[in-house]
């Protein structure tokens, strides 16, 4: 369970804080007002980018709490700039590295009960990590990429992979 979610969400956090590194270099090359790619939504009821970015690093920090049995990580949604956003991934990226892999033996079958808009939801470690933590992580980096593409970054399937 922890080489199927710490290493890829780790590698995606990473690729994301260069991507927007990149993308605060367009906006000074370009004399953009950064503010309007972070507050740039592909569509009126989707989520601007600031907001995709903090959700994809509570969603790799939750999931990695979750699957270890530890406590829940907070962080506040107070980002306003490019250099704010990358250092909040520099947080998530510290906080999940604090993990070793002896803490999610058992996690697969582990109980995670979350709270939902419906009221609470228990699954398995892997069901929740499979059907719920990585495809809302991987919607939330893909739409962050998605919007910085969209806004002419010059960056391409490797930048969103990263190495």
């Amino acid at each position: 369970m922890y080489r199927y979610s710490v290493p890829p969400m780790l590698r995606n956090l990473r690729a994301l804080s260069a991507i927007l590194a990149k993308a605060e270099a367009h906006c000074t090359a370009r004399k953009i007002e950064p503010e309007a790619l972070l507050g740039f939504r592909l569509f009126p009821d989707m989520l601007p980018l600031t907001r995709q970015v903090q959700l994809a690093c509570d969603f790799a920090a939750r999931a990695s709490a979750r699957l270890a049995g530890a406590d829940m990580p907070s962080f506040p949604d107070t980002e306003t700039s490019f250099a704010q956003l990358i250092a909040r991934i520099r947080t998530a990226t510290d906080y999940i590295e604090s993990f070793d892999a002896g803490q999610f033996e058992g996690a697969e079958s582990r109980s995670i009960t979350m709270k939902q808009r419906g009221g609470e939801v228990t699954m398995t470690g892997l069901d929740y990590l499979t059907g719920f933590a990585l495809p809302n992580f991987y919607f939330h980096t893909a739409t962050a990429y998605d919007i910085l593409r969209h806004n002419g970054l010059e960056i391409g399937k490797m930048d969103y992979v990263g190495s």
